[in-house]
């Protein structure tokens, strides 16, 4: 078999500064880089334009598909900026936060808010959490549009570090004025996944798709779980979206530390339970910013994640900034595939009692059913969605799929899906009766797979109409052309 050290966990690098090299981009997708990620918090348009075409081209290079995720900035609430950058807060003293103070004004006992709602949705007793929690404070009483608080927790405090409220709560709407104009720009770049930040409900998630359709992107939606709110209504969110994120930074300052790692095994379990993506993300390997190799706690964190059924694993700063991105891709890789040794997702007695909604499912588990009890080497969807791959890859992880269609879209989409491969095909210019020798000849050329290994193959009667996936056969892999033995009953040896 050609295929065991293939990693079925995928991973998400951030585009910035540090990626902007020549070659590093490159450099990435050798180390394992299967989606790079473009941050609309930080960048002009131009500079996204960049990096999207680094990509393509670099992908082109290397010979692999390369997926690209946007991800919208969505109502971040900030201060604003203190005279001179920085000030030290002390536990005890009494502390201002002003909506209308002038942007740069701030000193030791007050800063201005960019948002001008913040004293609307607070009240006294509540606690304030600033800078991902390192520095927390308690409202004693609202003057607006001052709110009068209390430090808690006391530390360095600097420019434009985000607000939170302990438990959630705030009103901001997630999008904003500027993620709309960033979703022109995603639908001009032809990005093939968007990620909606601060999402409080479905609603949230059909707004944000209604956008991108009207403005002709047909990226998939990437629901960031990371309010209190959006807990709340977890099962929703995940019913209107295609893909979630574990949101680890702003959630675990909402919802408590304490509570993060079960939470985020829930979403996990979840998410996959209802046929989507998941995606964990937020200082999975922090301290390689600065050092050549994680912190064992980073790497039993990655690692979790990966035996938890997480489809993609996310590098923010690590590779964004960090001063060894490539080193962070490949750290990366080698946990996954380390935890996928021991991985603990497994479709082999699950969704036996469980009612099929489509036909793509039913054949999918038929798939599964199938592949635990046979030793079969892979399987091949011939797909024009990718939604028949998707359904397998929920179901069980251990077997390489491999995702064949003609369609660069779904080809860059599925490098999303944990385990599955996209394989450019085209069955247009395939003789039918040809294909299945075609099929094992790209294959064996791309070491996937040997001659006398036995896969499955499904694909669908009409090609061409998506999610038309009907029929499943079970094959032994043939070279050159030997004719094809295609198995509908006992296989013979």
């Amino acid at each position: 078999m050609a295929n065991d050290s293939m990693r079925r966990t995928k991973i998400i690098a951030t585009l910035g500064p540090a990626t902007d090299k020549a070659g590093v981009v490159e450099q990435l997708i050798r180390a394992g880089a299967d989606v790079f990620r473009l941050n609309f918090s930080h960048g002009d348009a131009d500079e996204q334009r960049r990096r999207v075409k680094m990509v393509r081209e670099a992908s082109r290079l290397v010979g692999r598909h390369i997926g690209i995720l946007g991800d919208l900035q969505g109502p971040k609430i900030r201060i604003r900026r203190f005279k001179e950058d920085r000030v030290q807060l002390t536990e005890g003293q009494l502390f201002i936060l002003d909506s209308s103070l002038d942007g740069n004004s701030g000193d030791e006992t007050t800063v201005g808010v960019a948002y001008e709602h913040l004293a609307d949705d607070v009240k006294p007793g509540n606690m304030l959490l600033l800078d991902d929690g390192h520095v927390s404070m308690l409202v004693e009483k609202i003057e607006k549009p001052c709110i009068f608080c209390r430090v808690q927790v006391g530390g360095e405090l600097s420019n434009q570090k985000g607000i939170n409220l302990h438990g959630g709560g705030l009103s901001a709407p997630a999008l904003t004025e500027k993620d709309r104009v960033d979703i022109l720009l995603a639908a001009e770049l032809e990005i093939d996944w968007m990620a909606v930040s601060f999402v409080r409900s479905a609603a949230d998630v059909n707004e944000a798709r209604d956008l991108l359709r009207e403005a002709g992107c047909g990226a998939h939606l990437v629901a960031k779980i990371e309010r209190s709110e959006a807990v709340d209504n977890l099962e929703s969110i995940i019913d209107a979206s295609d893909a979630v994120m574990v949101a680890r930074g702003d959630l675990g300052v909402e919802v408590g530390y304490a509570s993060l790692t079960s939470l985020q095994k829930r979403i996990i379990k979840t998410t996959r339970t209802r046929h989507k993506v998941v995606i964990t993300a937020t200082q999975m390997m922090e301290s390689m910013i600065h050092s050549q190799i994680p912190t064992r706690a980073e790497v039993s964190d990655v690692a979790n994640a990966v035996m938890d059924g997480t489809d993609a694993v996310m590098l923010s700063a690590e590779s964004a900034v960090g001063d060894f991105p490539v080193k962070a891709v490949a750290a990366m890789a080698e946990i996954c595939l380390g935890a996928e040794a021991h991985d603990l997702v497994s479709g082999r007695r699950k969704g036996r009692d469980q009612h099929f909604q489509n036909v793509d499912e039913a054949v999918a588990m038929a798939v599964m059913y199938t592949t635990a009890h046979m030793d079969v080497a892979a399987i091949v969807a011939l797909t024009e969605s990718g939604s028949t791959a998707r359904w397998m890859s929920r179901i069980r992880s251990d077997i390489p799929i491999f995702a064949f269609t003609r369609h660069k879209d779904t080809r860059r989409r599925v490098t999303l899906y944990r385990g599955v491969y996209p394989v450019y095909f085209d069955i247009t210019d395939t003789n039918t009766e040809r294909l299945h020798q075609d099929m094992f000849n790209k294959l064996i050329d791309l070491h996937k797979v040997d001659p006398g290994d036995l896969l499955v193959f499904t694909q669908g009667d009409l090609t061409g109409i998506s999610g038309g996936t009907n029929s499943m056969k079970i094959l032994r892999v043939t070279s050159g052309d030997q004719p094809v033995n295609s198995h509908n009953g006992r296989i013979n040896d």
